[in-house]
């Protein structure tokens, strides 16, 4: 990966079949496996309830960097009350980004697509297929463990087949910083144990623990009560998963980042907002606000999308 800024320092089958197959994927080195916290109540409001119109709110947003995407431009933002609470951290989805977007051989072949910090990102072969990953450091927030936001898009989806290999941006947000990121290196990842208290509650580990990293990523974690494992749920559109990393190498792996995983047909179609549970562990690892909720908001004012992670809550650490 050439010229890097270093960031960071701070359809349907029988559910059974389909909860096997995400196994496999999962132990195949299937990346970004992402599955909604079904368990979390849908709270879809109308734009006017939320005050979708002011959003991210004016005085209260600070902006991170820009990058292109498809004919258009993605921003990362943090949103903090005047007293320091922490609100939301997201990226805003100019509607415009939803068009122009580049094929996989594109990425392949095309030179700009060089860097995960530059302005066009980099092409990158994850999961078995090319995709455009992008490491954007989010602006700083005393009470955040988060550190930067790595988003991919994925023209021809991932497997699982017939569930997620349909086009699809991932949206990670990440509380290690991106050097320790960029330096996963799928199966050659060192060994650590997973303590179940750090599992969040009906998530699920592939079962080939050779296998288990994903590289540029961390583990991931699929919920085993995603609607669209479940015979005769909706198709994939918006769901959530948890990743997984041993980030200092003590030997003992932690929660490192969470990601919404939203299908570009949900992107072009979404109004107004679209709130959902984040299933939570026992425990946390360290110290931290962490958040209990993750939003789609449609914003008609700006043309664009927000994608969050919201409602935080402090947590004491175990410090093991």
């Amino acid at each position: 990966m050439s010229n890097r800024q270093r960031y960071g320092e701070r359809k349907t089958a029988p559910r059974r079949s389909v909860l096997q197959t995400v196994g496999s994927a999962l132990a195949l080195g299937v990346g970004s496996v992402g599955t909604v916290t079904a368990r979390g109540k849908n709270k879809s409001r109308t734009p006017a309830a939320d005050g979708t119109r002011g959003f991210p709110p004016n005085g209260l947003t600070q902006w991170g960097p820009s990058r292109t995407v498809g004919n258009g431009n993605v921003r990362v933002f943090t949103v903090e009350t005047p007293s320091g609470q922490l609100k939301h951290h997201g990226i805003y989805i100019e509607r415009a980004a939803l068009d122009g977007l580049p094929s996989p051989d594109a990425l392949q072949t095309d030179a700009k697509y060089d860097d995960p910090y530059g302005d066009h990102g980099e092409g990158t072969e994850i999961h078995g297929r090319y995709s455009q990953q992008f490491f954007i450091p989010l602006p700083e927030s005393d009470s955040s463990p988060f550190t930067f936001i790595s988003l991919n898009w994925n023209p021809n989806g991932h497997p699982i087949d017939g569930v997620w290999t349909v086009p699809h941006f991932d949206i990670h947000f990440h509380m290690t910083p991106s050097t320790v990121v960029e330096e996963i290196d799928g199966p050659r990842a060192p060994e650590y144990e997973f303590p179940d208290r750090y599992r969040p509650e009906g998530y699920i580990r592939s079962p080939n623990v050779d296998e288990r990293v994903i590289t540029y990523m961390g583990e991931h974690l699929a919920d085993s009560t995603a609607p669209e494992l479940e015979a005769g749920q909706s198709e994939f559109a918006n769901t959530l998963i948890w990743g997984v990393y041993d980030p200092t190498d003590s030997g003992v792996a932690e929660l490192t980042f969470v990601e919404p995983m939203v299908t570009l047909d949900y992107l072009r179609n979404v109004t107004g907002v679209d709130s959902r549970d984040i299933s939570q562990p026992a425990a946390y690892r360290r110290n931290g606000h962490y958040p209990t909720e993750y939003t789609v908001r449609d914003v008609p004012a700006g043309d664009g999308i927000a994608v969050t992670i919201d409602s935080f809550e402090y947590v004491d650490g175990d410090h093991e």
